[in-house]
């Protein structure tokens, strides 16, 4: 509803602006009764299909992704093709039997209302682009602030999800039961954690950090979930594609594994968990699903953190991601392509 009220205030405003617009410049004509140029309506509405299909196509599609070279031809094919629209379709054809001169005064002022006119076109291009790019710039910087004011508070509460005392409890006590048993798999389980809780404090503040320092980081974490579960048959981890010479954001990740690992357990303490890394050259194909315990209520942190770290990947990687989460009642499933 509010979403409703914000488009139809917009779109007021905008009819405000044109009418505003388009009385300043007919003005001089009403007032001292001067007859319309016949090509000026089509100008008209030029103007606003130009502004409009450059700020709601263009700048969208080619610009902000950065395709400018084909941005430019676009925009230089539409200004001419509006020109001989306006020159040739809708201007006054001279008397047949009315002889021109190929020479003349009159050829270069002909020329120059030419080019008078292309310029005129473009003018809407300009405005919408810089709007267009303003408004983005604003809206990324309003993220920037937003996600800037909530670092203290999601470091805090990625610390107590991650490593908070119950988890770091039932870490530890699984670990004594591997030493009680003289298990050769205690001495693993202790450098994972320790590996775990150094990589929390060491590599974390950096904005970026190796591909492969994050992926170790959530095998370690995995590792140290199936140690804790009961039945952890079913908690899979595939990572393939070369990882090396490539930078990610420190845990950018671990939330959503976190989040599958916190609600993949059904009522019989069998644990679900999938999750799937895809490196190729130019991009990160991220998965994970999970099986929705029947006892898992709706957690309102967890939705912050979700949240937080939407906003965190539109700041990161602006219009080179892709994210979508599905929630079937009985599966999950976070599908996270990456752009790098």
């Amino acid at each position: 509803m509010v979403y409703e009220k914000r488009h139809i205030r917009l779109f007021f405003i905008h009819l405000f602006l044109w009418a505003l617009v388009y009385g300043f410049f007919l003005f001089p004509f009403f007032f001292q009764l001067r007859q319309l140029p016949p090509n000026l309506p089509i100008r008209l509405v030029l103007t606003i299909v130009l502004f409009y299909f450059n700020y709601f196509v263009l700048v969208p599609q080619l610009l902000l992704k950065k395709r400018t070279l084909i941005y430019l031809i676009t925009c230089i094919s539409l200004i001419v093709v509006a020109g001989l629209i306006v020159h040739l379709g809708f201007t006054p054809r001279p008397d047949i039997n009315q002889s021109l001169p190929l020479r003349g005064p009159g050829r270069p002022w002909r020329f120059m209302g030419h080019i008078f006119t292309l310029i005129n076109l473009s003018a809407p291009i300009i405005v919408s682009g810089l709007l267009r790019l303003y408004i983005e710039w604003r809206k990324n910087e309003d993220l920037r602030k937003k996600v800037e004011n909530e670092k203290v508070s999601s470091e805090l509460q990625f610390l107590k999800t991650q490593l908070n005392p119950h988890f770091l409890f039932n870490s530890l006590n699984a670990i004594y039961s591997l030493s009680v048993k003289n298990s050769n798999r205690t001495s693993d389980a202790i450098i994972s954690l320790s590996e775990l809780m150094r990589y929390m404090l060491y590599e974390a503040d950096n904005d970026m950090v190796p591909l492969n320092k994050e992926l170790e980081y959530i095998k370690n974490y995995v590792q140290l979930q199936r140690l804790r579960l009961s039945d952890s048959a079913n908690v899979k981890l595939k990572i393939s594609g070369e990882d090396k010479g490539k930078k990610v954001p420190p845990l950018l990740f671990i939330s959503f594994i976190e989040n599958a690992f916190k609600y993949g357990t059904d009522f019989k303490g069998r644990t679900y968990v999938n999750i799937i890394l895809l490196i190729e050259e130019k991009t990160i194909h991220f998965k994970v699903e999970n099986k929705i315990g029947a006892h898992r209520g709706h957690n309102k942190n967890s939705g912050v953190g979700l949240e937080n770290i939407k906003n965190r990947l539109k700041l990161l990687y602006p219009n080179s991601h892709e994210l979508k989460i599905t929630n079937t009642g009985e599966m999950y499933l976070v599908d996270l392509i990456l752009q790098l």
